[in-house]
């Protein structure tokens, strides 16, 4: 029995090892933002530092059950366009423009959320389903250009988030606009279109069932990128495009896959953003939640499911910057910390990943190539 207990015992180390090497690189990178914005706001407030510090942490939970269903419901969106992003790093592709495919997504659902009348259900999945497509459509494009004109998808990506902005901008204040001047805003979606809230579980909050059809759809993606061919073949590309053509895969269609799909996700985003009963539109811009999507990305190690825990953990932190103006900092300053937290985040993610690509990790790095001392014969650099 004492045997038997052991085993199970070092069987849960050894499971538990394995996990903290996984997520270390993202505990130190959100370690590294919230030391950055702690001291920022110790050079501004020394007094309210640390409880603010605590308050940006504790984030949707210091507004009880309903700052948890307003932190689920900004997170939805930002998961999926973590997602969005993560899916394409697994091709070797970097979606930079999930912002304008969450606004293309958005747009059909607007329209068809105001303009069709419809019974509830139906209006739903039809809103639903045009965001997908005007999303995967318009993640198609840089896709194509990069398989058939060897285009970067970045340039690319970036290029359309400005025409999508342009197409948003002008199509919503011409037809979808209600009032006048200064007071001009969009219409809400009708409330046969709008998504179901979860005011059973959240009262009083903006929580719907967006929350869920993120999830399942981060589910679904992680199923398609690990246990599919199509997923082992797309992870191929990302590991070698050339090794990937020898061995006879299409490298040009996953290319093109693999951004549809990631424009999909993104579309589904920008959908849910704006199918909620009264939401509408007074300042356009580009969605910021689809630049969220790299940070997310990157801090969930490009995983369909670290984009789960990320996108959550940064909708916590933007929801804790709502509650830190309980203490003596300004609006503006709580913004630029926060943001400050996320790109910092998101550096240190990205310098993780990128040193891991050369077979790395931070502390081997610093041993070898900065203080040039030998790699050790155990072959250090395989840890995480």
């Amino acid at each position: 029995m004492n045997n038997q207990n052991q085993k199970e015992v070092s069987k849960f180390k050894k499971h538990f090892t394995s996990f903290f090497r996984v997520i270390k690189p993202s505990l130190i990178s959100i370690g590294t933002g919230l030391f950055i914005g702690l001291i920022i706001m110790i050079i501004f407030d020394p007094r309210d530092a640390f409880p603010a510090l605590f308050t940006l942490i504790g984030g949707g939970f210091i507004g009880g059950i309903k700052g948890v269903g307003d932190m689920l419901e900004m997170a939805a969106p930002i998961m999926l366009a973590g997602l969005a992003v993560a899916f394409a790093f697994k091709t070797g592709l970097f979606n930079i423009g999930a912002s304008g495919q969450m606004m293309m997504g958005a747009l059909a659902s607007l329209f068809v959320g105001i303009l069709v009348q419809l019974p509830p259900f139906q209006h739903l999945m039809l809103a639903l389903f045009v965001g997908i497509v005007a999303g995967a459509i318009w993640g198609f494009i840089p896709g194509i250009l990069k398989a058939t004109r060897h285009v970067n998808e970045v340039v690319a990506s970036i290029m359309m988030n400005y025409i999508a902005l342009y197409i948003f901008t002008t199509l919503v204040t011409t037809y979808l606009s209600q009032g006048t001047g200064s007071n001009s805003t969009s219409r809400p979606v009708q409330i046969s279109a709008a998504l179901p809230r979860l005011s059973t579980l959240f009262p009083g909050s903006t929580a719907n069932i967006g929350i869920f059809i993120a999830i399942g759809v981060i589910i679904i993606a992680h199923i398609i990128i690990h246990k599919t061919t199509l997923g082992f073949s797309l992870r191929a590309s990302g590991f070698s495009f050339e090794g990937s053509r020898y061995a006879g895969m299409n490298t040009k269609a996953n290319i093109v896959i693999a951004m549809t799909l990631s424009g999909l996700f993104a579309g589904l985003g920008g959908s849910i953003l704006y199918l909620v009963r009264g939401k509408t539109i007074a300042d356009f811009h580009i969605f910021t939640e689809g630049f969220d999507g790299i940070s997310v990305a990157l801090l969930g190690l490009g995983e369909p499911i670290g984009a789960l825990f990320a996108g959550l953990f940064l909708a916590n932190i933007r929801m804790g910057g709502f509650y830190m103006q309980l203490y003596s900092y300004s609006r503006e300053l709580i913004d630029m910390i926060v943001a400050i937290i996320i790109y910092s985040i998101a550096i240190t993610a990205a310098i993780q990943m990128l040193l891991k690509r050369f077979g790395y990790t931070v502390k081997t790095f610093v041993s070898q190539k900065i203080l040039r001392r030998p790699a050790p014969s155990g072959g250090d650099n395989d840890e995480v």
